[in-house]
C-alpha cells in the first residue's frame, strides 16, 4: 500500500485529503508541527510528502535541507501548497526537488491528478459539470449549486461548511441550499442524499435550520421519504426562506434583504485552502494554459536530439518539466500555446536560427528568459546574441548539470 505523509495541513485540507486517499486505498500519515515532521519522514519513508506552508517559508526550507541531507529521504517526491510564491522561491524549490507547488486555494482535480501521477495510481474522479459556490453572511451560509451534482464537490462541501462554521464561531448556523437551476430525477437520488448528509455532518447544523430553494418535485419527495431529513424544508419562493431564517426588522423590503444577505459575502472570512471550482470547470485542457502546479516549465530548442535528451534528463532531476523542440519553427509555434519560465536555445539550426528566435521574441510581449547554448565561439556571435536579448551564453559542450545550475541562477536573479 502506498503511503503519503501529510505535514502541517489545515483541518479542511487534512481531513478532505485523508478521506479521499483512504477511499483510494492509500495510507495517510499526518504530522502537525515541524519538529515531528522529520522524524515521521525517516521512520515512515513515505512514497510522497505533501506539505502545506502558510507564511513560514524559512521553516519549510530548513525541512528541505534536512530532507536533502538524508540518503533515505532525498529522493522522496514532494508536493507543496501555499500562498503565492515569487520566482526566487520557486527556483529554490526546484533545487530541493519539490515536484509540484500549488498556490492556494487549490483546484482539487489537478492536485489529485498530480498525486496519482506521482504514486503511479489511477484515481477515480467524478467529472460531472457542477458549479458550487459557498459564502457566509452572519449566521447564514448560502450554498448555490447549478448545472449538476459532482460527487467530489459534494464531498468537499462538508469540510468547507465545517471550516466556515468554525471560523465564524457560529452557534446555530442556518443553511440555504439554492438549487433552482437543477433538473433532477430519481437517478440523482444518491447524489442528493450525499449532499444532504454532508450538510448535516457539519458541526451544529440542525435539519430545522436547513432550507432548500428548489422547484424540483423529486427533491421534496426524497426528503419527505427519509426520517433523518425531518425538519428540512423545501420552498419555491425566496421570500419564504428569508422570512423563516432572517430577522427582517431592519430591512424594508425583500430586495434589500437579498442585497444585504444573499448577494453580499461577509468580510474577514477564513482564506480558502481548497477551491470549490475545479480546473476542469474552465473548459480547457491543462496543457492549453500556462503551467499549473509545476515548479518550472522549460523549453529546450536544438536540432541535436542527443543534447535535447541529456538536457531534459538533467532538468527532470530538479523536477522541472520540459518541452523539446528540434527546430526554431516548432518553438515559435509552441510559445503561442504554452508559457515557459525559461528557454535553452541553440544558435546554429537549419531554417530559423537562434538569432532569428531572439529577434522575433524581442519584438513581442513574450518575456521568456533565454540561455544560448551553442558551439559558436565567435566574439561577434556572442555580442549579437546579447544585443538581441539573450540572458546568458554557454559554449558547447558543457555538463548538463551546468546548464541547469545556470538556469536556476538566472531565475533566482543571480545572473
Amino acid at each position: 500500500m502506498k503511503n503519503v505523509l501529510l505535514i502541517d495541513a489545515s483541518p479542511l485540507f487534512r481531513e478532505f485529503l485523508k478521506d479521499k486517499l483512504s477511499a483510494e486505498k492509500v495510507a495517510v500519515t499526518v504530522t502537525q508541527g515541524k519538529r515531528d515532521a522529520f522524524i515521521k519522514m525517516i521512520s515512515v519513508l513515505p512514497d510522497l510528502i505533501v506539505y502545506e506552508v502558510h507564511d513560514d517559508f524559512p521553516e519549510l526550507f530548513r525541512f528541505l535541507e534536512k530532507k536533502r541531507s538524508n540518503p533515505n529521504a532525498v529522493r522522496t517526491p514532494m508536493i507543496v501548497s501555499g500562498p503565492v510564491a515569487d520566482r526566487s522561491k520557486l527556483s529554490q524549490f526546484a533545487q530541493f526537488g519539490v515536484t509540484k507547488y500549488f498556490t492556494k486555494p487549490i483546484k482539487f482535480d489537478i492536485f489529485f491528478e498530480a498525486v496519482g501521477q506521482i504514486l503511479g495510481l489511477a484515481f477515480s474522479m467524478d467529472t460531472t459539470q457542477c458549479i458550487l459556490d459557498i459564502h457566509r453572511n452572519g449566521d447564514i451560509v448560502f450554498v448555490e449549486i447549478a448545472e449538476g451534482l459532482n460527487r467530489e464537490k459534494l464531498a468537499l462541501l462538508k469540510y468547507k461548511l465545517t471550516e466556515m462554521v468554525d471560523a465564524g464561531r457560529m452557534d446555530a448556523p442556518k443553511i440555504i441550499l439554492m438549487m433552482t437551476n437543477l433538473d433532477l430525477t430519481f437517478v440523482d437520488g444518491a447524489n442528493i442524499e450525499l449532499l444532504l448528509d454532508n450538510v448535516l455532518a457539519a458541526p451544529k447544523v440542525l435539519p430545522k435550520n436547513v432550507k432548500v430553494l428548489s422547484f424540483n418535485a423529486f427533491i421534496r419527495e426524497l426528503i419527505s421519504g427519509h426520517p433523518e431529513y425531518e425538519g428540512i424544508e423545501v420552498v419555491t419562493e425566496l421570500s419564504d426562506v428569508l422570512n423563516s431564517l432572517i430577522d427582517s426588522s431592519a430591512a424594508s423590503s425583500i430586495s434589500e434583504l437579498v442585497a444585504e444577505k444573499i448577494l453580499t459575502s461577509e468580510g474577514g472570512q477564513v482564506p480558502d485552502s481548497i477551491d470549490t471550482r475545479f480546473y476542469s470547470d474552465l473548459g480547457v485542457k491543462q496543457d492549453d494554459t500556462e503551467t499549473v502546479g509545476n515548479v518550472l516549465h522549460i523549453a529546450l530548442v536544438d536540432d541535436d536530439s542527443v543534447i535535447l535528451k541529456l538536457l531534459e534528463n538533467a532538468f527532470r532531476a530538479v523536477s522541472a518539466t520540459c518541452d523539446l523542440y528540434s527546430s526554431g519553427a516548432e518553438f515559435l509555434t509552441g510559445i503561442n500555446k504554452h508559457r515557459y519560465d525559461l528557454a535553452v536555445v541553440d544558435i546554429l539550426m537549419p531554417g530559423i536560427s537562434g538569432f532569428d528566435i531572439l529577434a522575433r521574441l524581442s519584438n513581442t510581449a513574450n518575456g521568456i528568459p533565454i540561455i544560448i547554448y551553442s558551439q559558436t565561439t565567435k566574439r561577434e556571435d556572442v555580442i549579437r546574441a546579447f544585443s538581441l536579448g539573450a540572458k546568458h551564453y554557454l559554449v558547447k559542450p558543457q555538463k548538463p548539470e551546468v546548464i541547469v545550475q545556470k538556469a536556476i541562477e538566472l531565475l533566482h536573479g543571480k545572473i
